[in-house]
């Protein structure tokens, strides 16, 4: 008899691919070393911010489809092009779950949701706009999440966390920000053990995709062509 199929994609925004060359990641590279790590230029058009290159990541086609330019959606052609959580309830019956602290990908902040109507949501918002915040946001996101994971039964999840790239705005890409990294591949443990947790586990084959929007200058930030920001 086949395995039942299910997909986890975990979102972190905002991680430098060197970083994770000095940074011990061992669940990122458990990951890895079932597939593949693969650097992945941000295309040719598209702004290194994190509203273009999530709707990108979620929706698989590019900018002048989706037409998310800036962090601000207005305007954007996402009930055209949808999220695959809300492409697969919809048009395939399928259960999905996403999980994400960042108000637009979704609420109707800033032009949201990108994420639009999947079939179960989390969201835990930010107390604040500091790096210490976020981290507890993210924190609040993945329990939720391992709950779901591990007793309900999603066939695609997304998982965004947003405290790396916080950090890195307010504090450069220096020690704080690979102490976020490093936080968010552990995070990332939770949610594998969480599926190795489920009742059925042995009778599913789980594909785990980890994925980032983009990278960031030294001192923080992004949005230019320097190939820290472009490679993802």
């Amino acid at each position: 008899m086949s395995r039942a199929r299910r997909v986890l994609v975990v979102g972190i925004d905002g991680v430098r691919l060197d970083t994770l060359h000095r940074v011990p990641t061992p669940h990122l590279d458990a990951v890895a070393d079932a597939g593949f790590l693969a650097p992945v230029a941000v295309g040719e058009g598209t702004p290194t911010m994190s509203g273009p290159c999530w709707a990108t990541i979620v929706t698989g086609v590019g900018v002048t489809k989706h037409a998310v330019w800036s962090n601000d959606f207005s305007g954007h052609r996402l009930g055209v092009f949808p999220d695959f959580a809300t492409r697969l309830a919809r048009q395939d019956g399928r259960r999905t779950y996403v999980a994400a602290a960042w108000e637009p990908l979704v609420t109707v902040a800033d032009g949201g949701p990108m994420l639009r109507r999947p079939t179960r949501l989390t969201h835990h918002a930010p107390a604040a706009d500091t790096p210490a915040a976020w981290e507890e946001a993210d924190a609040s996101t993945v329990r939720d999440a391992v709950a779901v994971l591990t007793h309900e039964d999603p066939e695609a999840s997304f998982v965004y966390l947003g405290a790396p790239d916080e950090t890195a705005h307010h504090l450069g890409c220096g020690d704080a920000y690979e102490a976020s990294v490093a936080a968010a591949d552990r995070r990332l443990g939770d949610l594998l053990a969480a599926l190795r947790d489920r009742p059925c586990h042995e009778d599913e084959a789980w594909t785990v995709l980890v994925v980032t929007d983009h990278g960031h200058r030294d001192e923080g930030g992004h949005g230019g062509d320097s190939p820290a920001e472009r490679t993802a």
